[in-house]
């Protein structure tokens, strides 16, 4: 028996009855807004690496960094079928009432985790960023592997084209 482990020391998590952490592999696709001419027709997408015991709020960080915003905005995230099914909104809890708007807030971004999505390999969801200009974004899950425990995350790991600015130049109009 190697010096300094007890015989009866659990060594694996997953023994205990935890699930093992999980890392989950985004792609965010820009899909909306207003990206302005010369972006039209290009694909512009980061690929994000999150843990599973980080909230939609950490994602929601890492997308702004990884599209080069500077100025916070209300955003919500659409898991439902697709980028645009308003079905599962998860948001910000709003302390106002938005005339017209009576959907139920599915979740907090602050309080639900990766994890608790039950997100699978092939699921596409909806980011939006500001709701004046309506930055709209699909989230596709192309992994869910095993977390090692090491590693700053969320990570940028991918970056396709360049991130259109945030607000358009009107002098151009």
């Amino acid at each position: 028996m190697p010096s300094g482990k007890k015989k009866n020391q659990v060594l694996d998590e997953s023994a205990r009855g935890k699930p093992s952490p999980k890392l989950y592999t985004l792609v965010v696709y820009l899909i909306g807004g207003p990206i302005g001419d010369e972006f039209d027709g290009q694909t512009i997408s980061r690929t994000i690496q999150i843990r599973g015991e980080q909230t939609l709020e950490d994602l929601h960080e890492a997308i702004f960094r990884a599209f080069n915003r500077f100025d916070e905005h209300l955003y919500e995230f659409l898991l439902g079928v697709g980028p645009n099914d308003r079905s599962a909104v998860y948001s910000l809890p709003a302390d106002v009432e938005f005339p017209g708007l009576e959907e139920e807030m599915a979740g907090d971004v602050r309080a639900t985790t990766i994890d608790s999505l039950g997100l699978e390999v092939g699921i596409a969801f909806g980011y939006r960023f500001d709701f004046g200009d309506d930055w709209l974004h699909q989230i596709d899950v192309t992994g869910i592997d095993d977390y090692s425990g090491k590693g700053k995350y969320p990570k940028i790991t991918k970056k396709v084209g360049k991130s259109p600015p945030q607000y358009p130049d009107f002098e151009d109009e």
